[in-house]
């Protein structure tokens, strides 16, 4: 039996998540509506002796991407030699492709048994990219968005990859200036949304408590194609959010995302910000927020110590 972490990235839009959903009554089902589900099938046609099942380092929901997550899953080979990484990777990428899933193996790499995808990654980071338009839009009689600005152009290619906003009295330094107020340990409770899931850790009254090592606000790029690129350049302006933590919780970057909008679009003021921090509650949420959308979400980097991959002889037999 060797063990194998995998490096993937994918495009999540038509999935359920990255999690498998686990249905008792049919165990040998295979989720197919969730990343894991999909790279579990894929794995199978190697045929290994051992039940396949993966273990994830990150949970990212409906409609969110990756740029790199990771997972580990123990193979064992019908000759009890272990698998040749790169024909792991390749084999796993031409499945997949078949398939026609956007599910990429980026990398496959042996690792020493006791290694745990999840519990030896030291932090993640997300990025979250949203654009904001140049012009004002045109407005109704009674002030309102006209049909909600769906004459505006939207380049196809950043379909459900990007947050596109309408650009009225946007203030980008006073997003970078509110951000700073999240670096560091909070009680994030307020920014938590509720999961159906039940752990008795949740109960723990730490179980809200996290640090946010790092939050940068740069101009980003637009990723349209040809003359699409040009006319999205004149029409929007591109930003990225990059937010780095150990560990975050569920929705816990779509809401400070969502918070950080609000704010440059002066919906609320750092005030709202202190309070929701200050008095975490699942009851102080201020509904003058909105919670950014899944499309624009990235986990961009799982990250590892070096001396966390300690990989065996690939000489011996």
């Amino acid at each position: 039996m060797n063990r194998y972490l995998l490096n993937i990235s994918y495009i999540g839009t038509n999935f359920r998540g990255i999690q498998k959903t686990v249905n008792k009554l049919e165990e040998a089902r295979v989720d197919t509506h969730s990343i894991q589900g999909c790279l579990e099938l894929a794995l199978r046609v190697f045929h290994p002796k051992n039940e396949i099942q993966t273990v994830l380092s990150s949970r990212t929901d409906a409609g969110v991407h990756a740029l790199h997550s990771t997972l580990h899953v123990d193979l064992e080979r019908t000759d009890g030699k272990p698998y040749d990484t790169t024909i792991l990777t390749g084999v796993l990428n031409r499945t997949l492709d078949k398939q026609n899933l956007p599910i990429r193996v980026l990398s496959c790499q042996r690792v020493q048994d006791t290694f745990h995808a999840r519990y030896h990654a030291i932090g993640r980071t997300y990025l979250y990219r949203f654009a904001v338009s140049r012009t004002t839009p045109e407005l109704d009689k009674k002030g309102s968005l006209r049909n909600k600005g769906y004459e505006a152009f939207l380049p196809v290619e950043e379909i459900d990859r990007c947050y596109f906003l309408q650009g009225n009295n946007f203030d980008i330094e006073r997003l970078t200036a509110a951000s700073r107020k999240f670096i560091g340990v909070h009680d994030f409770r307020t920014f938590m949304s509720v999961t159906r899931q039940k752990s008795p850790s949740r109960d723990h009254p730490m179980f809200t408590v996290r640090k946010i090592d790092e939050i940068n606000i740069r101009p980003g790029k637009s990723l349209a194609l040809g003359p699409n690129a040009e006319t999205a350049e004149q029409n929007y302006n591109y930003w990225d959010i990059e937010v780095k933590a150990k560990s975050f919780l569920y929705k816990q970057v779509r809401r400070i995302v969502g918070t950080l909008l609000a704010i440059a679009n002066a919906r609320i003021d750092e005030r709202c910000i202190y309070q929701m921090l200050t008095i975490p509650s699942k009851h102080n949420w201020d509904h003058r927020i909105q919670i950014a959308p899944a499309c624009g979400l990235y986990l961009c980097r799982v990250h590892y110590r070096n001396d966390a991959f300690v990989i065996p002889d690939e000489s011996s037999p």
